[in-house]
């Protein structure tokens, strides 16, 4: 062996060796197998089994669309519900409204100043009541009806019958022209006719006579019954309702 010189530099003075790590192939797999079985033993800790989460999940999601198919249907029932009781409460009003002004009884007209009632005049019964007014004004019906009658008629003048369903006849006289015709449905407070001074007349005036059972009657009293005072010019409280149907 050959004796190193003491002036031949040391190659390995002043550094540190380091032991190496044994590299037996057996080693590292023997390593690499732990771990790996470690990872997948952790791993398969943690997750449950495929079949198992994917039918849970969606049994899961089957609940929660049939509660919200639940929901959704008991919300469109209560909305059907809500939609048919205004429907309904609608209908009945407007059958009340309807059915109020079929009911409802009116002055004929806005402006007028009584002037003759009914009873004997001149020997002979005066039939009806005489409401003086301007030549012209409109007059309308007091009561909704059927026109039965409509035009000349002899000593009424120009004159408009008109025949209510409780079979009561109203009839409006000495017109300067009538605006209906026989067969028209008419209701109260709807215009028929103007104020005139035609037939047996001796002033511009509206004759107002109402017969029951086809006998005349006194309309001061038939009227003030069905809430329309004649001498007062109060009518019935329905009458704005009737204005609006």
């Amino acid at each position: 062996m050959r004796q190193r010189l003491s002036s031949e530099p040391d190659r390995y003075r002043g550094r540190r060796r380091v032991p190496t790590p044994p590299r037996s192939r057996y080693a590292v797999a023997v390593t690499s197998a732990f771990v790996g079985a470690g990872v997948v033993a952790l791993g398969a800790a943690n997750m449950p089994d495929a079949k198992q989460v994917d039918s849970e999940v969606l049994q899961s999601l089957k609940s929660a669309q049939y509660a919200s198919d639940a929901v959704a249907d008991r919300a469109a029932d209560e909305t059907a519900a809500s939609r048919s009781d205004s429907r309904d409460s609608a209908a009945k009003q407007k059958v009340s409204a309807e059915q109020a002004a079929e009911d409802v009884w009116l002055l004929p007209l806005d402006d007028f100043q009584f002037t003759s009632p009914y009873g004997i005049r001149w020997g002979k019964l005066h039939a009806g009541i005489d409401l003086a007014a301007p030549e012209g004004l409109p007059y309308k019906s007091v009561h909704a009806g059927t026109v039965t009658q409509a035009g000349y008629n002899g000593g009424y003048g120009y004159s408009v019958t008109v025949k209510n369903d409780d079979g009561t006849e109203v009839i409006y006289a000495h017109s300067r022209r009538v605006l209906v015709k026989a067969g028209d449905k008419v209701k109260a407070g709807q215009v028929i006719g103007e104020v005139g001074s035609t037939g047996a007349s001796y002033g511009t005036h509206l004759h107002l006579e109402i017969h029951v059972g086809g006998v005349p009657t006194d309309p001061i009293p038939f009227l003030r019954e069905r809430g329309v005072d004649i001498k007062l010019q109060v009518e019935s409280v329905y009458a704005g309702m009737a204005a609006a149907s």
